[in-house]
């Protein structure tokens, strides 16, 4: 299963860092990044495999919601066919 990850905030040392050590302990494999600073405001999107992850899907979603609490920025995490679904032209 895939999931779409995605980071927006002010920019500050360590985001990538500390997103990137919560995923890999667990077992979220990223495929695709990319990330951009805008006027110093951060933008990241993921693309990750989530097959090998123990927890809920949900489990995940509210754990990185409170990651981006501590770092000050929003973290989303949906499933690939949902994004896709909202993000229908």
């Amino acid at each position: 299963m895939k999931g779409i990850i995605t980071v927006l905030g002010k920019d500050r040392v360590g985001i990538i860092a500390k997103v990137c050590t919560y995923l890999a302990a667990e077992k979220v494999n990223i495929l695709d990044i990319s990330q951009t600073i805008v006027q110093g405001y951060f933008n990241m999107m993921m693309i990750v495999d989530l097959t090998e992850a123990p927890k809920s899907l949900e489990a995940l979603v509210e754990e990185l919601q409170g990651v981006g609490r501590e770092i000050g920025v929003e973290i989303k995490l949906q499933h690939e066919d949902i994004f896709n679904i909202m993000h229908r032209i």
